[in-house]
């Protein structure tokens, strides 16, 4: 090979204008996969198992007001029916609208921190934005007057009984936590054992 056949190819030096777009999208690239790890493990979570405890969901979430069912359940006696009241009725077995719980605290609770928010979500006719704390996959399907109307009748159990099956006991928490992990093989194995439909198009449709 002689002198001078090829060319010699000299790096050129990026501008600050290359610098600064790298960066950006350096900066950009890792933050969306970051996004999607994150979103990837809370997904995975939801089938896998319960919600992770990064996420704060072991203890339960945070809700707009602090609210003791252990009070409510223990020291008043309520029943789980008489806050969600569509539980024996529907599908959903909803959460009590803040004029239910003005029932007893227009009256009630004037000590509280915790009630004077409840009044004032009254005063000024605005819902609870409470934070959900169970959740299935949008595909499934799960009707909670069924299965409390199944257990009640073939069973003899009281509806808080029947819930406490998913839910745990409630009423004994301080805060409201996920306390099983709601996946199709828990779903399965209790239909099962119950002698229960588990044709796909039970839950699925």
């Amino acid at each position: 090979m002689l002198p001078g056949d090829f060319p010699s190819i000299i790096p050129t030096k990026p501008d600050r204008k290359d610098m600064v777009r790298f960066g950006i999208l350096g900066i950009t690239g890792l933050a969306g996969l970051a996004l999607v790890v994150i979103m990837l493990l809370f997904v995975i979570s939801a089938w896998l198992g319960r919600p992770l405890s990064m996420f704060g969901y072991d203890e339960g979430p945070d809700q707009p007001i602090v609210f003791p069912h252990t009070k409510h359940v223990q020291d008043v006696g309520l029943d789980c029916t008489f806050c969600h009241r569509n539980v024996t009725k529907g599908a959903s077995a909803t959460v009590p609208s803040v004029g239910l719980c003005m029932t007893c605290h227009t009256v009630v609770g004037d000590e509280s921190a915790e009630i004077e928010k409840l009044r004032d979500y009254h005063a000024q006719g605005e819902p609870i934005d409470w934070v959900r704390v169970h959740r299935l996959p949008d595909h499934v399907r799960f009707n909670h007057q069924a299965h409390i109307q199944y257990f009640s009748e073939q069973n003899n159990i009281l509806p808080a009984a029947v819930c406490a099956t998913c839910h745990g006991d409630v009423g004994n928490m301080k805060k409201v936590r996920q306390v099983e992990p709601l996946k199709m093989g828990n779903c399965v194995d209790c239909h099962r054992d119950n002698s229960a439909s588990t044709d796909c198009s039970t839950c699925h449709y």
